[in-house]
């Protein structure tokens, strides 16, 4: 094996990801090569548990109207539940499709919705932990530290024990509140016990972290300590997400993108993505829900302009389409060396 220098390590992840583009590119032009490069694809679909009042313009970040969720429940006295119908839904529906996800739930959930986690940990899927209260760790605009390293794992702790408590499994896999991650913060998961993140989206419209993230693709791989660029090897693991690499690439693991750009488009980079590795789907079940959510929030007049019924048919529509794909959890891949 050659020996890299870690300065050079991201040139060398660039170049893997162009070769095996390029080289299963030849492949699919051969006869037979099809099914060859097709049949071990894998894919997780991820769902993130949280609510309406969790996004940043409403809770939790510099520039939103309350300052946590503590003080939205403190002062809010209407309806706020417009999550439980929905999380039914997209259980009905994985049960419909036989498949087995990883659920992302902040851990206040357990609180203000008795019965939500139970339900989702008894129908067999994963549990991981989406932080205490979907809360930012960095400021959006100068990706400095919102809090100390002591309070996150403070809280990730108390997050994480809430979660296992009520799955009775334990809870390996997280996810980072908006996608804010930094390398301190991968660096502290690995101490307090998680094996993976998933929260790193290598693209052209946005960088929600304090890396430039060189040598990053949507290829699972080992960060390196403090850092969110790759290392040979590692404990924990990332599994990045998808993009559409058309010169710029456009993020399309889903989420807000399966609501702003439709789904043919998020498709595209789905199976671009497979083409290089394992690479992932997500969505909240909030993305579908045909409710009016109230009209608070800061800075983000259009982001709910897309939901319901139109981005069920949009989930629908790529899971059906995914052909010859294995679609496991998050945790599953693991043990799949060759992968990472």
């Amino acid at each position: 094996m050659v020996d890299f220098d870690n300065r050079d390590l991201w040139k060398y992840y660039n170049f893997r990801d162009f070769t095996v583009n390029f080289g299963k590119k030849i492949l699919l032009r051969c006869s037979g090569a099809k099914y060859h490069a097709q049949k071990n694809r894998s894919l997780s679909v991820t769902i993130d548990i949280e609510d309406w009042y969790h996004i940043p313009s409403v809770c939790g970040s510099s520039f939103s109207v309350y300052n946590s969720v503590e003080d939205f429940f403190e002062q809010w006295d209407s309806k706020y539940d417009y999550l439980s119908r929905p999380t039914k839904k997209i259980l009905d529906l994985l049960d419909e499709f036989n498949i087995t996800a990883t659920f992302f739930i902040v851990a206040d959930i357990a609180e203000h919705y008795p019965g939500l986690i139970e339900s989702i940990a008894k129908r067999g899927h994963e549990i991981g932990c989406h932080g205490a209260h979907h809360t930012c760790k960095l400021d959006q605009r100068t990706k400095k530290p919102m809090m100390s390293i002591e309070d996150f794992e403070t809280g990730t702790i108390k997050a994480k024990k809430i979660l296992e408590k009520i799955s009775g499994e334990e809870v390996i896999g997280y996810r980072a509140p908006n996608a804010m991650v930094a390398g301190w913060m991968l660096d502290s998961l690995e101490k307090i016990g998680f094996k993976y993140d998933s929260s790193v989206s290598k693209n052209s419209l946005y960088n929600k972290t304090d890396s430039s993230l060189e040598g990053v693709s949507s290829i699972p791989y080992h960060p390196s300590a403090g850092s969110l660029e790759p290392a040979l090897s590692r404990n924990l693991v990332e599994f990045p997400w998808a993009y559409y690499d058309m010169g710029f690439k456009i993020p399309t693991t889903g989420g807000p993108m399966l609501r702003f750009l439709g789904a043919r488009l998020i498709l595209k980079g789905l199976k671009q993505s497979l083409n290089r590795g394992h690479t992932v789907f997500y969505f909240h079940p909030i993305d579908i829900s045909d409710e009016k959510f109230p009209d608070i929030g800061k800075g983000r007049p259009l982001y709910w302009t897309q939901k319901g019924k139109i981005i069920e048919t949009r989930i629908r529509y790529i899971l059906n389409n995914l052909e010859g794909v294995k679609i496991v959890p998050l945790k599953d891949m693991l043990s799949d060396h060759d992968g990472i």
